[in-house]
């Protein structure tokens, strides 16, 4: 309205109507409007494959106790894996249970805890409190109301190869009527065995002295199991069962000597040893 009453004072009626048009057809302003940027974050739902910790006591010390057991005996048991704390066996636990620190303790041996599962009401808040997510229960303890709940996580069983424990070692003479057994194990005596005592191993026997008695290698079936000793005299061998005395089996070039017995097409066989 204003400045069609500027034009009017100074024009006519003409002139103002191509005073109009002029500024309604004049240069028009150009504005850049950025185009829109590509997405940066996009969401899809997916489904993982996590380790279940099951608890079995509310008391952490007990946890931390058999963590540190399992890791002593390999090391390389988890690698930063993502698991979820399972609490279905202590959800009517009246111990509560420190969150914090059960996610500082699964995180010191290389367990990444995302979420948890199973517990009571009280146990979930203090859980999700804690930054654990809720997952899902397993059919297993989580179905209610006669329906079966949709199972997202999984649990994974891992199979690890455990190293063999150490071998049995005997520094003192064995005299008539002794045993010795090493159970799992490799067996190695560095004094005397003599008659009428027994050496015993699940595994091989190494025997660095004077060798007499019973000798029975590869006791739970192992045939791959050897007896090995600096100075052969024994009266019996035996490896998986498969046994001979050594008057029989030891030839008289090999008395005294160093060998090693074997399975070889069932049947023990006596070798000398390389000096």
């Amino acid at each position: 309205m204003t400045l069609v009453g500027v034009i009017g004072l100074g024009v006519g009626a003409r002139g103002a109507v191509d005073t109009i048009r002029h500024f309604q057809t004049g240069p028009r302003m150009s504005v850049d409007v950025p185009a829109k940027s590509a997405a940066l974050l996009e969401l899809r739902s997916a489904t993982l494959t996590l380790v279940a910790v099951v608890l079995k006591s509310a008391d952490l010390s007990v946890l931390s106790q058999e963590l540190a057991e399992r890791v002593a005996v390999t090391p390389d048991l988890f690698d930063h894996d993502p698991v979820a704390v399972d609490l279905w066996r202590v959800r009517e636990a009246d111990e509560p249970i420190d969150f914090a620190a059960l996610v500082a303790l699964l995180r010191s041996h290389r367990l990444v805890p995302v979420g948890a599962r199973g517990g009571s009401a009280q146990q979930m808040a203090a859980a999700v409190a804690a930054g654990l997510a809720e997952v899902p229960e397993s059919p297993r303890h989580g179905a209610r109301d006669g329906a079966a709940a949709p199972l997202l996580l999984s649990e994974s069983i891992r199979e690890v190869m455990l190293p063999p424990p150490p071998p049995l070692i005997v520094e003192r003479p064995l005299r008539s009527g002794q045993q010795v057994y090493a159970r799992g194990c490799d067996l190695i005596v560095r004094a005397h065995v003599n008659d009428g005592a027994e050496l015993i191993a699940d595994g091989s026997i190494h025997v660095y002295a004077p060798l007499r008695g019973r000798v029975l290698a590869g006791a739970k079936g192992d045939v791959g199991a050897r007896i090995y000793a600096s100075s052969m005299h024994a009266q019996l061998l035996s490896i998986a069962g498969i046994h001979g005395t050594g008057e029989v089996l030891v030839p008289a070039q090999l008395h005294g000597r160093a060998v090693q017995v074997r399975l070889r097409d069932d049947q023990l066989a006596v070798e000398a040893l390389g000096c």
